[in-house]
């Protein structure tokens, strides 16, 4: 083998390595979408922090190293940290569309919102059945959710828990606009910029001021 042949060679193994460790076209197109869909979002003064008690944002969207491999894997949401019990609000108006208490999510609800859905996993409870109609019952935080349920931004709808795949306390937050998963550290960005604008002309309540809290933390890292 010739000089040149070396290093063609050696080109052609770093780029064939580079292909396999880079995200997948689509969940790049997802990720590129963000700036659109937030600029067209733009009513975020009527949306919810979804954690009460936040302490820390201990896993970001996006790819990272697999705690079992040194694989890459893609993580579609974003872990919000709290106390164990704490309450989980719903982020925006919709309807319920599933509750869930099997596989790595463990109990969840998924709310449509629009085109928009949102998911919250690794919650207290599990889901039970009554009368052909499916719950996620949190019976220690008073909580009953039926699927096919309207919930309104804001509403209690959870407790910090440990079900599922997860190695601590703490909320996997998950947001789908269409069929794209999209940062939710970008929404809550956003929803802050909107609600402060907000603040200058209407009175906040408690849970908007939290929200200004967080997502202030969130700003500034």
């Amino acid at each position: 083998m010739t000089q040149r042949q070396k290093i063609f060679f050696i080109l052609g193994f770093i780029l064939v390595n580079l292909i396999t460790i880079l995200p997948h076209s689509n969940t790049v197109k997802a990720i590129e979408n963000n700036s659109t869909l937030l600029a067209v979002n733009n009513v975020w003064y009527n949306a919810s922090f979804p954690v009460e008690r936040f302490q820390a944002y201990t896993s970001p969207f996006g790819y990272r190293r697999s705690s079992n491999s040194s694989n890459w894997e893609f993580h579609n949401g974003l872990d919000i940290a709290a106390p164990q019990g704490s309450y989980i609000r719903n982020w925006w108006g919709g309807t319920v569309i599933q509750v869930g208490d099997r596989g790595a999510c463990g109990t969840h609800i998924i709310v449509q919102s629009g085109n928009w859905k949102h998911s919250y996993c690794h919650m207290q409870g599990r889901v039970e059945k009554s009368n052909g109609r499916l719950y996620m019952i949190d019976r220690g935080g008073a909580i009953q959710i039926a699927q096919g349920q309207q919930i309104p931004a804001g509403a209690r709808i959870g407790r910090i828990g440990m079900t599922g795949r997860t190695t601590g306390p703490h909320l996997h937050w998950v947001l789908r606009y269409g069929d794209n998963y999209i940062d939710p550290a970008q929404v809550l960005k956003a929803m802050f910029s909107q609600q402060s604008l907000s603040n200058t002309s209407t009175s906040w309540g408690s849970q908007q001021s939290q929200i200004k809290i967080e997502e202030s933390k969130l700003l500034n890292q």
